[in-house]
């Protein structure tokens, strides 16, 4: 064979390395994540890609905004060791499912304590499955309390506190909150429950706990609060952009609801935003902080992609300080790692950032099991309408429907 023959590709990895720039020989590194509206996940794989200096380019693939669409394509693709998918945008109750399936590599140690360093636990923990990691935590969110200042002097701090408060208000005393069926009333649930000092799960994630004491004390809040005057009478089909929409429609006076309700009421009704305000989650019980569920987003690396090697370089990169930085400016989208709270820019886009940072410090999971999806259906399937809770009835009805979430018994 001509010897210039065989070196060309030798100078043309050289060349690639030294001027930064792709070659046909650049690996193609697919991110199947929700199609985030800003820009800001596409932005990141724009220059993470550039940084690469041509050892990888990140083309974004989008996902359905719905998180139960999402699961169930990847899910398919994934099953059949689909090669197409390099990085996965994952919902942090996927973690375990994901794992024990074999969907995503793990993390070698080093690599793990790299990664946990300057971040939140509780995102750590989101990303964490039998004492391994299977991802890297990007992005954070969690529930706040959202308050008219102009109607309220202090926030409540306890959910009787506050209905109290939406009694006095009298038809301005509503309180915005999620009851349809569906991933949100779990996500109340758990909040509940755990700011009752209960969990569904034991600690491993294989055994139904549900206290009596907590769980009854939670269900019991969930129907008083459906049945009082402060529950908006759509409740039971009420989801999260609902709930934000009736709060600045103008009659609410509290809604519990995610960061996002900040930048759009400031953009839909500024009128509204300069006396919208925020505090934790109100307290179950007097003196105990409440404990809010965790939510966000972790980049895995799928176990069947072509390149894995470049994947794991990519999601250090997607989810480092600079990107993190970028998703919460333009994204609105908080961060995993906690120095970012203090940053000035961040701190513009979240005035809210020491309640924020409080509150995910000590946030919950969702029980991590990897059948989660199963056991979500069978909390919403016992406790919906909310209005309709028989707390001691329901206690062992939802006790004996986790079980058998738990053995795959009767759900889909």
């Amino acid at each position: 064979m001509n010897m210039a023959r065989m070196l060309a590709p030798v100078f043309l990895v050289l060349l690639t390395a030294c001027s930064g720039k792709e070659s046909p020989q650049t690996p193609l590194l697919s991110w199947y994540v929700f199609a985030e509206p800003s820009g800001a996940f596409a932005e990141a794989a724009r220059l993470c890609s550039h940084a690469s200096a041509g050892r990888y380019r990140i083309e974004m693939v989008p996902l359905p905004a719905d998180a139960d669409q999402q699961r169930e394509q990847l899910a398919r693709r994934l099953a059949a060791r689909d090669p197409a998918i390099d990085i996965i945008g994952m919902d942090v109750i996927w973690t375990a499912e994901f794992a024990q399936a074999g969907w995503v590599l793990p993390w070698d140690e080093a690599q793990a304590t790299q990664i946990r360093a300057g971040r939140l636990a509780s995102a750590v923990a989101s990303a964490t499955y039998h004492e391994r990691l299977w991802a890297v935590p990007y992005t954070t969110n969690t529930q706040l309390l959202w308050y008219r200042e102009d109607r309220i002097e202090n926030p409540p701090a306890t959910w009787d506190d506050m209905l109290r408060m939406a009694q006095d208000l009298g038809e301005l005393g509503t309180i915005q909150a999620q009851g349809e069926r569906y991933e949100g009333l779990t996500v109340f649930f758990v909040s509940m429950l755990a700011s009752a000092g209960g969990r569904v799960l034991d600690e491993r994630g294989e055994r139904v706990s549900l206290a009596k004491e907590p769980t009854l004390r939670a269900l019991r809040m969930m129907k008083k609060f459906a049945l009082s005057q402060a529950s908006d009478p759509a409740l039971s089909a009420a989801r999260e952009d609902q709930g934000r929409l009736a709060f600045e429609a103008g009659d609410s006076s509290f809604m519990v609801n995610y960061t996002y309700v900040w930048p759009s009421a400031r953009h839909n009704v500024p009128e509204l935003a300069q006396h919208l305000h925020w505090a934790r989650w109100p307290a179950l019980i007097a003196g105990v902080p409440s404990r809010v569920t965790l939510g966000g987003i972790n980049l895995g690396v799928a176990a069947y992609g072509r390149h894995p090697h470049r994947a794991y370089e990519a999601v250090t990169c997607l989810a480092g300080e600079e990107q993190q930085r970028l998703a919460a400016k333009r994204g609105g989208l908080p961060p995993t790692l906690e120095d970012l709270y203090d940053d000035v820019e961040v701190r513009a886009v979240f005035p809210f950032a020491e309640v924020l940072r409080a509150t995910l410090r000590d946030a919950v999971q969702r029980p991590q099991s990897p059948v989660y999806s199963d056991i979500s259906l069978a909390i919403t399937r016992i406790l919906h309408p909310l209005h309709e809770i028989d707390p001691e009835a329901d206690l062992p009805r939802l006790r004996a429907a986790v079980q058998r979430a738990l053995r795959s018994e009767g759900l889909l």
